[in-house]
């Protein structure tokens, strides 16, 4: 047993030391050893690790934020000096950006809090040192950084994306803008249309060539159609834009953004799947905003696959934006009522009554005591009652409910759910922020199969017959789905990047969180 012991230690040893043979140390090669019994780093893993640093452009993240070239600088000279104290002081300064970068991999690079005040999203399980420990242990800190980064699909995809675009930061065909666009003859706005003659045309296919979009030996004319309005088209798809190839003010602004802003767009979505949690069953729900898509997911033979995918409208982005979070779908209610929130009765419905009292049958209104009693009867004075807290007013099931005839609920702090509309038309909308913060969805039945599968006696049939009862109906589900609540302005569909635009102006407001952190690990600058 004691042979045994002594086998284990020593070969503890040899991994931590890199998995490099004894010989070669007795011989005077170089280890670099922190203070106290800390990490012990040989030449490799040390050149190792600040290879990992420089590369830390291709996770999004800055190389001078962990004082890579300065490291990189200091260690002959600490490797000429293993045993004294220059050797010891890089040895800690290397595990120390180490740690740092595995952490800010893991979970970003600011408190998500910072950015989202009401964010609730918990943190996943990574402990950075004890996983460059481990990565040392083995002689690969490649390991650690893959533990570190999002385990997610997405996440590699981006990176590749990334990639991508930084090959094209300073191309030329950014250094000058697109030229104006030509009016056409009884047309409110420029626009390039089917068969338009425009100076711009062979930057335009340039640039689409460059982004993908375009074959490059494509034929290229001097009017907009054909391969190049087909590109065109595609662009637009791209940026969640209308792909009617028609270059108006939206596309050419779209086409306007350099290389090196979608690159820092790409960075910051990366940052924000630190923040996202795994997938936390064999089912999950995400809605991303700026898309404005419902997506659902199931787990099958370790990959995860997209079930369903339906447009949906979010809230207001100028007073009602959807919040951020994370809970679990617990319950269906068909045939809902709703509460019409105090803030929304206070600003609008009693001031559209006191205007046009018939909208309170029409919309099919009644008040609410704090008893529970319930009143068909409209006057001011119960109006005035709404106002001072007294009275609510509720919206009976019907054809006209605002939540239409189903709602999925997942309790949450600001009371969000989704649910349908009777307002089907405003789905076709490019953008679709029109609600007071919940989420209303496209396809309300595949939904409720989705949520409900497994439940006996829940088929298509049964839920369209409960959708149409008109009388409220509350079921709860048997297995409580996550439902996650995420932003991301770019995303990799069929292999190909995908732009949208910044509707909450959330991508801003974190770069501006991660301009204004302390840097200790910048040089100063020259």
């Amino acid at each position: 047993m004691r042979v045994a012991s002594r086998f284990w230690r020593r070969r503890h040893w040899l991994l931590a030391m890199g998995s490099m043979p004894w010989w070669p140390r007795l011989a005077g090669a170089s280890v670099l050893a922190e203070p106290d019994g800390g990490l012990v780093w040989s030449e490799r893993l040390a050149r190792q690790a600040l290879a990992l640093l420089a590369d830390a452009a291709a996770n999004g993240l800055d190389p001078a934020d962990y004082g890579t070239d300065a490291l990189a600088q200091r260690l002959p000279e600490a490797l000429a000096h293993a045993g004294e104290p220059a050797g010891a002081r890089l040895a800690a300064d290397l595990g120390a950006a180490m740690r740092r970068y595995l952490h800010e991999l893991a979970f970003g690079r600011v408190d998500p809090r910072t950015v989202h005040q009401r964010f609730s999203v918990p943190p996943r399980a990574f402990d950075p040192a004890q996983a460059l420990a481990d990565a040392l242990a083995l002689g690969r800190l490649d390991t650690a950084v893959q533990a570190a980064v999002p385990p997610l699909p997405i996440y590699r995809q981006l990176q590749r994306v990334l990639l991508d675009l930084r090959a094209l930061v300073g191309h030329a065909a950014w250094a000058h803008g697109l030229p104006p666009l030509p009016r056409p003859p009884g047309a409110r706005a420029p626009k390039l249309e089917t068969g338009g003659v425009w100076t711009g045309l062979p930057l335009l296919a340039q640039r689409l060539v460059l982004l993908g979009d375009l074959a490059p030996d494509a034929p290229v004319g001097d009017r907009l159609d054909g391969a190049v309005q087909s590109a065109l088209q595609a662009f637009q798809a791209r940026h969640g834009l209308t792909a009617d190839g028609v270059l108006g003010a939206g596309t050419l602004a779209a086409l306007e953004v350099p290389p090196d802003a979608r690159v820092r767009q790409v960075a910051l979505t990366m940052e924000r799947l630190r923040w996202t949690p795994l997938l936390q069953g064999p089912r999950m729900i995400v809605v991303n905003i700026p898309e404005y898509v419902l997506r659902a997911y199931e787990v099958v033979d370790g990959r995860i696959e997209v079930r369903l995918s339906m447009r949906v409208i979010v809230g207001k982005a100028l007073d009602h934006a959807t919040p951020l979070f994370d809970e679990r779908l617990r319950s269906i209610e068909f045939s809902p009522y709703w509460n019409v929130p105090a803030s929304i009765a206070r600003q609008e419905t009693v001031p559209r009554l006191r205007r046009d009292p018939a909208h309170w049958a029409r919309q099919g209104f009644e008040f609410v005591g704090g008893d529970g009693s319930v009143d068909t009867a409209l006057t001011p004075a119960k109006l005035d009652a709404v106002l001072a807290g007294r009275l609510r007013i509720r919206q009976r099931p019907g054809p006209a409910n605002a939540l239409g005839d189903i709602k999925f609920v997942f309790p949450n702090r600001d009371n969000i759910y989704l649910h349908h509309t009777p307002s089907v038309g405003l789905f076709a909308r490019e953008r679709r922020d029109f609600s007071h913060g919940c989420i209303r969805v496209e396809d309300p039945v595949a939904l409720a199969r989705f949520v409900m599968a497994g439940m006996p006696g829940w088929d298509e049939a049964r839920i369209r017959a409960q959708m149409a009862a008109g009388t409220s109906t509350h079921v709860a589900l048997r297995d409580p789905l996550p439902v996650l609540i995420a932003y991301g302005t770019v995303l990799v569909k069929q292999g190909r990047p995908h732009f949208f635009a910044d509707v909450y102006r959330h991508d801003a407001r974190l770069q501006a969180a991660l301009d204004a952190r302390p840097r200790p690990y910048r040089l100063p600058a020259r």
